[in-house]
């Protein structure tokens, strides 16, 4: 300790400052993620600096950069911050009350939707927790973004998180009535190919890949997307308004199914279940608002409607 340092000076905090500094990339963007402003993160930042007697980072109008005392620095504050959250909850114990701001990624379909009812369950039951709801259809990242965790609809290959498999997602063929030939059985696999088609780039763009239920037997064909889109919503105008026929997750067009709006193609054949997953970084300590979160998706996720319970691989 430096002599003269004012005792009310949490050295926490701005150890927990500067670590988000970095993370984030900018002071700007560490004030949103910490809930405050620029100028106290950047007092916050010098006080620091002040109180170690070092310069920390190297700041320029092309932007930031760590100096070999701020590389030291950000490694010890990142090993003290964890070690005090492990300790706070030891001391706290397992089952503390979740409190504080959780920041979870869902994609933006599956989150305004199918999300929304296990969302606010938890705002009820946990009152002292509050919830940044963010949605976009894009990979986490956890550290620039500060995000305790996310919902990843598609394969997980980041080997830096941890992914709880939650559900599946059932994928089927759909198309307007209008789109359909009179002289054409909708349960054939050979009327899929003669239709035009509309994609959802994420998962298929330009060949067509289906599984028929009974036995297993799989059966590809090549499209030409007359449109091709990022968003269920998009995908599900477009069919509605008999663009193409396109692959949808179930749930979007439950409705439009059953309102006759829309038909279901070839229903013994499926496009491949699309895996839902909880993700989240390694970490010696998780608090209690996540660790309740992902409880409470474990056992919500299976039940929503247009929702499978996932197969283990």
């Amino acid at each position: 300790m430096k002599t003269g340092a004012s005792p009310s000076i949490d050295r926490i905090e701005l150890m927990q400052t500067f670590v988000r500094i970095v993370e984030a990339g900018s002071l700007s963007a560490a004030a949103v993620q910490l809930g405050t402003t620029q100028p106290t993160v950047s007092r916050r930042l010098q006080t620091l600096e002040r109180l170690l007697g070092l310069r920390l980072l190297q700041r320029s109008t092309h932007g930031m950069m760590l100096t070999s005392d701020g590389e030291r620095c950000y490694a010890h504050a990142k090993e003290l911050g964890e070690t005090w959250d492990a300790m706070e909850a030891d001391l706290r114990g397992a089952h503390d009350e979740p409190r504080g701001t959780l920041r979870v990624l869902v994609p933006h379909a599956f989150g305004q939707d199918q999300m929304m009812a296990p969302l606010t369950d938890y705002l009820r039951r946990y009152p002292e927790a509050s919830v940044e709801w963010l949605l976009q259809d894009r990979h986490a990242d956890f550290i620039a973004e500060g995000l305790d965790c996310a919902i990843q609809v598609g394969a997980v290959n980041d080997p830096d998180v941890v992914a709880i498999l939650l559900a599946e997602v059932p994928r089927i063929v759909v198309a307007a009535p209008s789109l359909l030939p009179d002289d054409a059985p909708p349960d054939e696999i050979t009327t899929l190919e003669r239709l035009p088609w509309v994609a959802l780039n994420m998962y298929y763009r330009n060949e067509v890949v289906l599984t028929r239920g009974a036995d297993g037997l799989s059966h590809r064909f090549p499209i030409r997307p007359r449109m091709s889109t990022d968003s269920l919503y998009a995908l599900r105008a477009a069919m509605l308004d008999g663009v193409g026929a396109g692959i949808t997750s179930a749930w979007v067009v439950a409705d439009d199914l059953r309102q006759g709006r829309l038909r279901h193609v070839a229903p013994q054949w499926r496009a491949a279940s699309l895996p839902v997953y909880l993700i989240y970084p390694y970490a010696r300590y998780y608090p209690a608002k996540l660790r309740a979160f992902i409880d409470m998706m474990r056992a919500a996720m299976p039940t929503m409607a247009g929702v499978a319970p996932a197969v283990p691989s």
